[in-house]
This record gives C-alpha cells, sequence and structure tokens, in this order.
C-alpha cells in the first residue's frame, strides 16, 4: 500500500502552527497542530472533545460556513484536521481559525451539543481544558501567515 500524505510529515521536526496539509480538487485540508509532536504532551480526550463541539460550530455558523466541509481532531492527539473549500484564502482560512479560537477561549455556557440526547459521549467534556488550549494556539498564530503553511523538510 502506498503510504499516506499525512504519515510523509516529519514529525520530528514538526512544531504547533497551522499548515496546509493537501489539496484534493476544491478541498484544502489544514493541519491545525496544538502539540509538538511525541513530547509527551498531548490534548486530552475530555479538552479536545470540548474543543471539537465549539471549533465546528464557530466555523460553522461563520460567514464561510459553506466553505466548511469538515472540522476533526487528529488521532494522535496533536491538533486538528480542518477542511475547506478552496474559495477560502489562506489568509482567510487563517483569520477564520483565529477567531474561532478567539471563540473557544472566551466561552461561557452550555457546551453546543453536549446533551445526552445530542452527544455519544456526553459525560467527557472540559471546557477549562478547551479554554487553555485555543489560548495557547492564538498565541502561535498570532504572528502566523500563509506563508509559514508550508511543513518544514
Amino acid at each position: 500500500m502506498k503510504t499516506i500524505a499525512s504519515f510523509t510529515v516529519n514529525h520530528d521536526v514538526l512544531q504547533k502552527g497551522m499548515y496546509v496539509s493537501r489539496i484534493d480538487g476544491d478541498v484544502v485540508t489544514y493541519d491545525i497542530r496544538m502539540k509538538v509532536p511525541n513530547q509527551g504532551d498531548y490534548l486530552s480526550n475530555g479538552a479536545m472533545h470540548t474543543f471539537e463541539h465549539l471549533f465546528a460550530t464557530y466555523a460553522r455558523n461563520s460567514a464561510m460556513s459553506d466553505q466548511v466541509i469538515y472540522v476533526g481532531p487528529m488521532g494522535c492527539r496533536t491538533g486538528f484536521y480542518f477542511l475547506l473549500r478552496d474559495s477560502v484564502s489562506r489568509y482567510e482560512a487563517l483569520k477564520l481559525v483565529q477567531e474561532s479560537f478567539a471563540f473557544i477561549r472566551d466561552f461561557m455556557g452550555e457546551i453546543p451539543g453536549s446533551l445526552r440526547h445530542q452527544c455519544g459521549n456526553y459525560q467527557e467534556h472540559d471546557l477549562s481544558g478547551a479554554k487553555a488550549v485555543a489560548a495557547d494556539m492564538l498565541k502561535v498564530l498570532t504572528d502566523w501567515s500563509p506563508e509559514k503553511m508550508e511543513y518544514a523538510e
């Protein structure tokens, strides 16, 4: 079998940030790397779960909602994949991620979609953990630009 693209990225040099992982037709997959791989510090399940609910809710209610294909965590618990139509520029994608993360950092109230009848694991949420991850990533993304969205060799 062919090695899939995400397994060809050198995880020994990968740092926190937002990268273009792949382009398939009119869909761009962004790798939002929130933890440095293989360093023993990973997203907790509860924080990652809550982050997903809030990130997806914000992105799918934004002005670019029709361009959002998917928001979801990586199995390795080091970040999220964010899939958008290619009509969204890299700059616009970065701004949407920054706005989403600010929304998560500042969020108060009931987590959207977190009731038993709405969620398959409604008891495993961690709002304070999600907020901490968002605040940390906003520091990383403050000076980020589309020019930084290529993986380092």
